[in-house]
């Protein structure tokens, strides 16, 4: 039996066979010897019954061409979509669950561990055979009005569906700087510019602007007034399209943000600007100013911004995640907001991860850990928009040193 890649092209395989049946139906029809009565003899051990000449070329001929042509066409465009959206569906999925997994493993004072899908390399075969043979004689020599007629056909395929799936730690450089480094100023103004809530961004990614504290979960503390009001301010200059956003790039000192507030012949409008110059210290009279990352420099002609790592926020997030009463009692679980006695209200945006022994058939995203699943309601759009933001800005973070992929080889019949 030969292969798929041992046959003869296409084009050949079905002139060959397609030349053999012919031969077949100009016997049958011939009359030049007499040859009135033509019953087909069954054959033992063939693959052809002896049947009615009319009835046995269409049938070799359905079966052989059929093979042929499924022989002959391709299986790779056909995968495209569905694989496509099948393997999207799985790593996203899988990554939800690694990221949610990671903020409960913070609460429990664990490490976490990312794990990354760095290639994906589908890998598909088939191979097919197909085998015939054909006579047609008179094997009686006293008897020229009988003809006889025996075929055999063999046809086999084989798929063959071998995926390969390379995954790669994040360690070393790269942890520290995804994880580690501070997210930078001009992300922070990009999600503004695109359209992402004030409300909902500078809670999350600020420590301080210009001195001005922000609030955290994780120590208890909240938020200044100043801040909460600067946040309004900033959510009302997005809906109104006051607030605008440059890029400039310079030989010397590289890339730099600026954020620019636009003219307005809106009154209220523009006593909203200058109030925001006001709790962040600056002019009032300027209109565009430089962003920088750190601490307040006191200076009255910028705005410096004091942003939190990716590790940070998973820290921000995991004080409020829900924990068995018992394992804050037995020490398993750090003490978290939700727990404290006489807490302050959660700081910043809604995200609430409950815990249950059973797995939950609600989830938008669920993680086990220790015995218990972690999950996020689907019904619950707050904390899934939360979660979405917070998935972003993974892909936001992930500015570090990528560590050589490993190779792999796929032999090229694969």
């Amino acid at each position: 039996m030969l292969d798929q890649n041992e046959l003869p092209s296409c084009e050949a395989q079905s002139g060959g066979v397609i030349r053999l049946i012919e031969i077949f139906s100009q016997a049958r029809s011939a009359n030049l010897l007499g040859w009135a009565r033509r019953d087909l003899r069954s054959t033992a051990g063939n693959g052809l019954t002896g049947e009615s000449n009319s009835v046995m070329p269409r049938k070799l001929t359905a079966a052989v061409l059929g093979f042929l042509v499924a022989a002959c066409s391709s299986i790779g465009p056909a995968t495209v979509p569905h694989d496509r959206i099948d393997y999207g569906s799985s790593i996203g999925n899988s990554w939800k669950e690694q990221t949610l997994l990671n903020i409960v493993k913070l609460r429990y004072a664990d490490m976490p561990i990312f794990l990354e899908v760095s290639q994906v390399i589908a890998g598909y075969q088939l191979q097919s055979a197909v085998s015939g043979s054909f006579t047609l004689g008179n094997f009686t020599a006293n008897l020229i009005d009988r003809l006889t007629a025996a075929g055999t056909a063999t046809t086999g395929s084989t798929y063959t569906d071998r995926p390969t799936v390379v995954y790669q730690p994040l360690t070393g450089v790269d942890f520290l700087k995804r994880l580690m480094t501070p997210i930078p100023p001009s992300s922070v103004l990009f999600m503004l510019q695109s359209g992402y809530s004030a409300e909902r961004i500078m809670p999350i990614l600020l420590d301080s602007i210009n001195g001005v504290n922000n609030g955290s979960n994780r120590l208890r503390r909240p938020p200044e007034p100043k801040f909460t009001r600067l946040v309004e301010l900033l959510r009302e200059g997005q809906l109104a399209g006051a607030i605008q956003i440059r890029i400039e790039h310079a030989k010397d000192t590289g890339e730099s943000s600026v954020l620019i507030f636009g003219p307005s012949r809106d009154p209220e409008l523009a006593e909203k600007g200058r109030e925001i110059k006001t709790i962040l210290g600056i002019k009032p009279d300027l209109r565009e100013l430089r962003v920088n990352y750190g601490g307040y420099s006191g200076k009255n002609d910028e705005i410096d911004m004091m942003t939190r790592s990716m590790l940070q926020i998973m820290l921000e997030f995991a004080a409020v995640v829900q924990v068995p009463e018992s394992d804050v009692v037995e020490g398993k679980a750090t003490p978290g907001l939700v727990e404290a006695p006489n807490a302050p209200a959660l700081n910043g945006p809604p995200f609430r991860v409950l815990v249950a022994d059973a797995q939950p058939r609600d989830a938008f995203v669920a993680a086990q850990y220790n015995g218990r699943w972690f999950w996020i309601a689907d019904t619950d759009v707050q904390s899934k928009y939360t979660f979405g933001i917070i998935m972003l800005l993974f892909s936001i973070a992930d500015t570090g040193i990528r560590g050589s992929a490993p190779v792999v080889t796929i032999p090229a019949n694969q």
